[in-house]
């Protein structure tokens, strides 16, 4: 197999493609557990950020390393099958386990598809087809239903549809992109500590419900669904009381139309249980999943039937050629193998609270200079005073051995893999005072 030095990688990329990522000439053998190795530098680096939150358990688990596995997922790599069409045994086992391990009874219904955005899309178009066939039935024609309320702050992703909805900090993201103009409204953020400011989300909440209200007032039956992450991410990890998705809820159902949960970002144990709808006890009617899980797609309950033929009864509706990748489903079924063995859920609450810990640690040892932090399981962040101290903070931290991630204007987020050990934690902490004292 034809070799390129680690000191060459980035440039022979950056020919042809924009390669502005981080300096690292990734080691995918040496990179081990939660550590990151250059290949180019041999320097290691604390992982942080799990690949932008879609690597659950680090690099190169023992349980991923075995000969028997090794030789297993190579034969399943040899071919790539249009899963929509053509059938195998290692796709009925994936099914069978994420369905079984991950998914409630609730959401019977799955789609599966490569990439976030995509999983968004088709949880978009299951909603404009049910929206649109009970218009018809009720008589309104197939004129209605082709409306999307969201969220200012939102992240859902870089295609088609998605591309309305998505209005995070950096609006390199959608600028330019003909967009559509769908009703967006303002997110009530939690600010923490929650207890001291409960009056001022109050506030926020219900100005944000008057604004759904009054796009529901407007557009009436043109409204298809809403959709929300139940907490944003590149938005700024910004959370939301289960009062307000409680509220989001009785208008999904009032007004008849679908209530979507983005979770590409949240799911898949990050918050301590697989979903973070799971946490705040708001059931969706579909719920959008990625990154951790490898493959990407929607998961649906039973209200879609509401509608004879709906886009899971009706052939061609939502499809693609793979209909995810099959090696990407058989990674998937042996992490949530090791997930359930290892009761990682109870790792990620447990190193919650570890890190909760360290940094109240932070804000006490540098007042007024580390606020507002929040998280639920290890999907956590922090903020600085500017997106200037931001920025050197984060660059001080890469220094001083650790990758971590930016979001919103000033936030820091946490997104480890989550088999985050103790006393890697603890690392994480020591590296984070090292630079906040060489920045603040």
């Amino acid at each position: 197999m034809r070799h390129i030095p680690a000191t060459e990688i980035k440039s022979t990329i950056g020919k042809h493609m924009l390669a502005d990522g981080y300096d690292i000439a990734l080691d995918l053998r040496k990179s081990q557990g939660r550590t990151i190795h250059d290949a180019a530098t041999g320097k290691d680096y604390l992982d942080l950020f799990s690949f932008f939150a879609s690597a659950p358990l680090g690099f190169n688990h023992p349980s991923m390393t075995t000969p028997e596995w090794k030789n297993y997922i190579a034969e399943v790599a040899i071919n790539k099958p249009s899963n929509s069409d053509f059938y195998t045994e290692e796709m009925a086992v994936f099914v069978d386990t994420f369905a079984n391990t991950v998914v409630p009874d609730s959401h019977p219904y799955l789609f599966f598809v490569s990439g976030g955005a995509l999983a968004v899309e088709n949880a978009l178009k299951t909603a404009f087809d049910w929206k649109v066939r009970k218009n018809i039935a009720a008589g309104r024609g197939d004129e209605l239903g082709k409306k999307v309320i969201h969220f200012k702050k939102a992240f859902h992703g870089r295609t088609g549809y998605t591309l309305s909805l998505t209005n995070t900090a950096d609006p390199r993201k959608y600028m330019y992109f003909p967009l559509f103009d769908w009703p967006r409204v303002d997110p009530p953020a939690m600010i923490f500590p929650a207890e001291e400011n409960i009056d001022a989300i109050k506030a926020a909440e219900e100005a944000s419900l008057k604004q759904i209200d009054d796009a529901i007032k407007e557009h009436g039956h043109d409204i298809a669904c809403l959709i929300i992450e139940p907490i944003q991410g590149e938005g700024g990890d910004n959370h939301f009381r289960p009062e307000y998705l409680q509220a989001l809820r009785e208008r999904a159902d009032k007004h008849e139309f679908l209530l979507i949960f983005d979770e590409v970002q949240s799911g898949m144990g990050m918050t301590g249980e697989w979903w973070a709808w799971q946490t705040l006890g708001v059931a969706p009617d579909i719920f959008c999943f990625g990154k951790k899980a490898q493959v990407c797609g929607i998961a649906c309950s039973t209200r879609v039937d509401e509608v004879e033929n709906n886009v899971f009864h009706e052939s061609s509706r939502i499809n693609s050629t793979w209909g995810g990748n099959l090696v990407d489903m058989v990674r998937c079924t042996k992490y949530l193998e090791i997930m359930v063995e290892e009761n990682i859920l109870e790792n990620v609450r447990a190193r919650h609270d570890q890190v909760i810990e360290g940094l109240n640690a932070l804000a006490a040892k540098y007042p007024g200079k580390v606020t507002n932090i929040r998280g639920r399981g290890l999907m956590i962040a922090f903020d600085v005073e500017s997106t200037e101290i931001r920025t050197t903070l984060l660059s001080k931290i890469f220094e001083n051995g650790a990758i971590i991630l930016p979001c919103g204007y000033v936030t820091v987020r946490f997104r480890p893999p989550m088999n985050i050990t103790e006393q890697e934690v603890e690392k994480a902490m020591g590296i984070l005072d090292k630079s906040m004292a060489e920045v603040f």
